[in-house]
């Protein structure tokens, strides 16, 4: 017996087309769920757009089977049905049946955990009297088992989620701080109450308190607001005017650095000048106080002879004389070592000079 030999290539394409047929036999999966408690959805297309239009039928519980009123469709091909709803009908069994030409396909679903909600409406936010931040919303249905949970963030930080005691429609920012931004949004879902369900709604559009959105995406940009940056300009012109008004306006300059006060000159009594302390009388500072001038002359060496002393004594004096001079006595010893001394003389009168 002869066996068949294939090449790399066609053992990849020919399993990849067994693939294919493999994956062709499967039945499409559907899915179902109650949107809002108002109508139900159905989809075939979670594995892809099917190659054929299926023809959708389905039924709760006992009653009798209908075809679907209302495709949704993609690119011309069926993948949907929009189906009426009635409260109650999601703790009941539904049926579903996908027909084409050759073949039928049928599934059993339990819608009681199935149910979507849509997000919450009309946020608000309101600083109560109690000094704490008060979010409000509405519900999309009037629905009472409803549970809510909310994500919170104050500026830029990250989510914050919470839940929210079933039924209340409100969520309480104790004691919030006047220089942050509050952003929050809300989801809800039917609570445990009620059958809960297994899928949350949609988050709600934030509601903000705090600064305005149009500073935080700039902030977030690294770009400056225009009226942040007209501010700086404004600020600095007028800084710049008011230097040069101030160093060529004299009077301006005077009020605001008032100059030092200079003592007044023209008094003619010297002691109006002192601050006199208390122990100091001012009767006692006299101005009238006088000195006798005395006459200055210059010093003039004089020679001498040891061979023409008169005496033992060796007087010497010099050629200055004073009113003032004060009288020496003749017999002092003198320093022979310097190259002249002198003495002297009680008056003017009295000069002798030794040669």
């Amino acid at each position: 017996m002869k066996l068949l030999y294939f090449t790399m290539p066609t053992r990849v394409f020919l399993f990849l087309w067994l693939f294919g047929q493999i994956l062709a036999k499967e039945p499409p999966d559907v899915t179902c769920l109650v949107i809002n408690l108002e109508s139900l959805r159905c989809m075939w297309n979670l594995q892809g757009t099917p190659e054929v239009n299926y023809t959708f039928h389905s039924w709760f519980g006992y009653q009798r089977e209908t075809i679907c009123a209302e495709y949704l469709s993609e690119n011309g091909t069926n993948i949907g049905c929009t189906l009426p709803y009635i409260k109650g009908q999601r703790f009941e069994p539904f049926y579903t049946k996908l027909e084409d030409s050759s073949k039928t396909y049928e599934k059993k679903h339990d819608l009681k955990g199935k149910v979507k909600l849509n997000p919450p409406t009309n946020l608000t936010v309101k600083n109560g009297s109690d000094l704490n931040l008060w979010f409000y919303w509405n519900q999309t249905t009037s629905h009472t088992c409803v549970e809510s949970q909310v994500q919170i963030r104050k500026n830029d930080n990250n989510w914050e989620t919470l839940d929210v005691y079933s039924g209340q429609q409100h969520y309480v920012q104790n004691l919030p701080s006047s220089t942050a931004r509050y952003e929050l949004q809300v989801k809800i879902r039917l609570s445990s109450s009620c059958g809960q369900s297994d899928f949350w709604s949609d988050w709600s559009e934030p509601v903000v308190w705090g600064f305005n959105n149009t500073t935080v995406s700039n902030a977030k940009n690294g770009e400056m607001p225009v009226w942040t940056a007209v501010l700086y300009v404004v600020s600095a012109i007028t800084l710049i005017l008011l230097v040069v008004i101030l160093l060529h306006n004299e009077r301006i300059k005077i009020i605001l650095i008032p100059p030092l006060p200079k003592p007044a000159l023209n008094s003619p009594d010297v002691e109006d000048w002192f601050h006199f302390s208390k122990g100091l009388v001012k009767e006692r500072f006299n101005t009238n106080f006088n000195e006798r001038a005395c006459t200055v002359r210059e010093y003039q060496p004089v020679s001498r002879s040891d061979s023409n002393a008169s005496d033992s004594s060796r007087l010497t004096t010099t050629t200055d004389q004073t009113d003032c001079s004060i009288p020496i006595a003749v017999n002092e010893p003198e320093d022979t070592s310097a190259p002249f001394y002198t003495t002297v003389i009680a008056s003017e009168d009295e000069q002798q000079v030794s040669v």
